[in-house]
């Protein structure tokens, strides 16, 4: 069925290239109309699918007045604009449209951002439907293992509520330790999928060179050491839920065919001679600002706008502070019991301790902080806790100087210290990796598990 599009734009050589093109392609253009009362009018009138708006018109009134008139309309609308200014092109972007076309048009450039903004908005409408199902029925996730009653966390809890139930594809961000996985988890474990498979797929500790065999798997003899067939991750998925973490590390070859895939629901094995249909959830989470790296040119526009259908943030801990004891009890209750011990509760001088605290390694960190606050302290409650003395933390401990560092604290210390002369870098000549004599998948396991981050290595 053809797809009626409307074109908004003042500039009739501009338009009538745009009208080409997709006629060209099988839409129908409604018309063009250059000012936004014009294009209010025709709305009304034909009812387009789509509308392709320029962000500056003759008249007083622009583009981004019509996308207001757009969304509540619930009519999809892509930005045509030629213009860069920062404060124009944030303002467009808080009308939430699905996409945006810089002038000059290529013909391939309109049809992957149409196609990705038909995508974005079936989505959005089926999520909106979701919505409203659950505003008529009373349904109770059960989101075991994510501990709070924050504001932050229960605006987290609503969308998960939301999007758990569906098929919409899910980007999670958040810095390191935040809880992303468990949050995945949960998704998937209040889908239709529950039953099915969950797999997980760390693209910052593969190796650039094993990701595309990891994801796609590979036929027997399609390169030198391919003894026998390998099914890859996206076929172990089957119609179950797919987990890229970190897809911000992806590379940009392989980017372009993760967006394949994603569109067609087909994988290809490296040396395969015919396509494989996958019925996958795809969820993705990062720590990176995407917005950024494809503003960077590290991250393709449209495998962005394809993963960001249904995003949840996750705030730091630090952001959500009144989460901190409810989570160190829950982490007490837990490391008490796989360790034998009988803490039930954790005393006020070390509970302020903790809430003074800007926890740079997050939800992990807390967590590890209370499986060795279990080890070290006596009795029945947590008399102290051992927090880092780091520059900007507001916890000093009395007892720290005479206190001998475990195994675990001296080899965080030690990746820390490396990390920061090697100003960063972990993997090739000159990386942590090298320095330390380890491979570069187990040092970044490490820096994961530990909860290193950023601030750690570059707050000096």
């Amino acid at each position: 069925m053809e797809k009626r599009i409307l074109i908004v734009e003042d500039e009739f050589i501009e338009a009538n290239n745009l009208r080409m093109i997709l006629e060209r392609n099988g839409y129908k253009v409604c018309t063009v109309a250059n000012s936004v009362a014009l294009a209010i009018e025709i709305v009304e009138n034909e009812k387009p699918e789509l509308v392709l708006l320029d962000i500056f018109l003759k008249g007083k009134q622009t583009g981004i007045d019509l996308a207001h008139v757009l969304r509540k309309k619930s009519i999809a609308f892509v930005y045509l604009s030629a213009n860069s200014n920062k404060e124009i092109f944030a303002a467009a972007k808080k009308t939430e449209p699905y996409g945006f076309l810089v002038k000059p048009f290529r013909e391939k450039d309109v049809l992957a951002t149409l196609d990705i903004a038909q995508y974005l908005h079936e989505q959005k409408l089926a999520i909106h439907r979701q919505e409203d199902r659950l505003s008529k029925v009373k349904e109770v996730a059960q989101f075991t293992g994510i501990v709070g009653k924050s504001p932050q966390l229960a605006k987290v809890l609503d969308l998960m509520r939301i999007v758990a139930p569906t098929d919409t594809s899910v980007l999670i961000t958040g810095e390191s330790g935040t809880g992303k996985e468990r949050v995945l988890e949960c998704i998937h474990e209040n889908s239709e999928r529950r039953n099915k498979p969950l797999v997980k797929v760390n693209c910052a500790v593969l190796p650039a060179t094993l990701i595309e065999s990891e994801l796609f798997g590979f036929e027997k003899g399609s390169f030198s050491g391919a003894h026998e067939t390998r099914v890859g991750k996206f076929e172990q998925a089957q119609g179950g839920t797919i987990f890229l973490d970190e897809i911000g590390e992806l590379p940009l070859d392989l980017q372009s065919k993760l967006l394949r895939v994603l569109q067609e629901k087909e994988i290809e094995r490296i040396g395969g001679r015919s396509s494989i249909k996958v019925n996958v959830r795809f969820v993705a989470a990062t720590n990176r600002n995407l917005e950024r790296e494809v503003a960077e040119g590290r991250f393709r526009i449209d495998l962005y706008y394809r993963i960001n259908v249904f995003p949840i943030h996750l705030p730091a801990l630090r952001q959500r502070k009144e989460d901190i004891p409810l989570l160190a009890q829950h982490f007490l209750g837990q490391y008490s019991r796989i360790n034998n011990k009988k803490f039930s509760s954790i005393s006020a001088r070390a509970m302020e301790q903790m809430e003074n605290y800007s926890w740079p390694g997050n939800i992990r960190e807390l967590e590890h902080l209370m499986e060795r606050s279990v080890l070290l302290n006596k009795g029945d409650q947590i008399a102290e806790v051992f927090l880092p003395l780091t520059e900007g933390s507001s916890v000093i401990d009395v007892n720290e100087a005479n206190r001998i560092k475990t195994i675990r604290e001296n080899e965080i210390d030690h990746i820390i210290t490396v990390l920061k002369i090697c100003k960063g870098k972990i993997s090739g000549p000159g990386g942590a990796a090298e320095m330390l004599d380890l491979p570069y998948s187990t040092l970044t396991s490490r820096i994961k598990k530990y909860g290193i981050t950023k601030e750690m290595i570059y707050k000096d």
